[in-house]
């Protein structure tokens, strides 16, 4: 079974040399075949509390590193766990993927404008909404975009990566819903004093690991575990957002300078990175909830965001 090194680590195998390589894939095999119900509990760590013995397990030598990263990142992109079975019985046809062929699907440079309209929102009624697709990736971003565009004019953007708990559901644990509301208030204002601005929502649910996911980390939280280590114990990243497709949005928009709202001083790092020039962070905090206190304070003491 292949599995990450982050949930290697909690199965108590980083003891052995070949599981014990810091972010890098681990190969283990069990005494017995593993069966299905086995293979999910060492995969989901939500399910640890209710099977707590498993294993033995021994790490076994891993000489196709870079076909199990590809692997694991795969998992990432499609919103699974990431762990394999290697080699089951009657798994179906093969399908050949090559390494290589994760840079072919970042690519950001095959993403374009699909389709533009108008479309009247709470915020502004004369807003535009501007969607953006690839030929190889089925998620649809969109920008939703206030005020005239001027090239003179640096405008007002947000990221705003989607969350259908926070947005639409209107849950209590994340500061998503009212980032987003306030976000496109602050736009409409911007437009309103002859600037203009857009936010951008971002199809990359639970900062990029999917909505499943994200979902089975709130259950660790239940756990007692906060944001960072729930990832963490799932064997993904704390921050697996795609901010250089964001950057190929703004420079499809014609915004290659802009002032930016957000507490994350890494967002506007990333955004640099991709060749888009953030003239101006602009503080964007909401008010935190008793369900929200410690989310928000472990992206202020374990993710660096600038909050008070």
């Amino acid at each position: 079974m292949l599995i990450s090194a982050a949930r290697a680590a909690t199965l108590k195998l980083a003891n052995q040399r070949e599981a014990a390589v810091p972010h890098a894939p681990v190969l283990i095999r069990s005494g017995e075949p593993f069966k299905l119900l086995e293979a999910r509990a060492v995969a989901d760590p939500a399910l640890d509390l209710a099977n707590p013995f498993k294993g033995p397990y021994r790490a076994e030598a891993l000489d196709w590193r870079e076909v199990a990263e590809a692997a694991l990142e795969l998992a990432r992109i499609a919103g699974i766990l990431p762990a394999f079975l290697v080699g089951p019985d009657n798994a179906g046809e093969a399908v050949p993927v090559a390494a290589s062929d994760l840079a072919d699907w970042a690519d950001r440079a095959q993403l374009s404008i699909a389709t533009r309209a108008h479309l009247p929102v709470s915020a502004s009624d004369t807003a535009e909404i501007v969607a953006f697709r690839s030929a190889d990736d089925t998620r649809e971003h969109v920008a939703l975009v206030i005020g005239a565009q001027r090239g003179d004019v640096i405008p007002l953007v947000r990221l705003h990566s989607e969350c259908l708990t926070g947005d639409i559901l209107g849950s209590l644990k994340c500061d998503c819903g009212p980032q987003l509301d306030a976000a496109l208030a602050a736009v409409a204002e911007e437009a309103a004093r002859g600037g203009w601005g857009a936010l951008l929502y971002l199809r990359q649910e639970g900062r990029g690991i999917g909505l499943v996911n994200k979902l089975r980390a709130y259950r660790l939280q239940d756990q007692g575990f906060d944001t960072v280590e729930a990832n963490q114990r799932l064997g993904l990243p704390d921050e697996a957002r795609d901010f250089p497709t964001a950057a190929r949005m703004l420079v499809l928009l014609g915004a290659r300078k802009v002032r930016l709202m957000t507490n994350n001083p890494k967002k506007v790092a990333a955004l640099e990175a991709a060749g888009i020039e953030v003239t101006e962070r602009v503080p964007h905090q909401l008010p935190e909830n008793p369900h929200n206190a410690r989310y928000l304070a472990t992206k202020r003491d374990r993710s660096g965001h600038l909050l008070k």
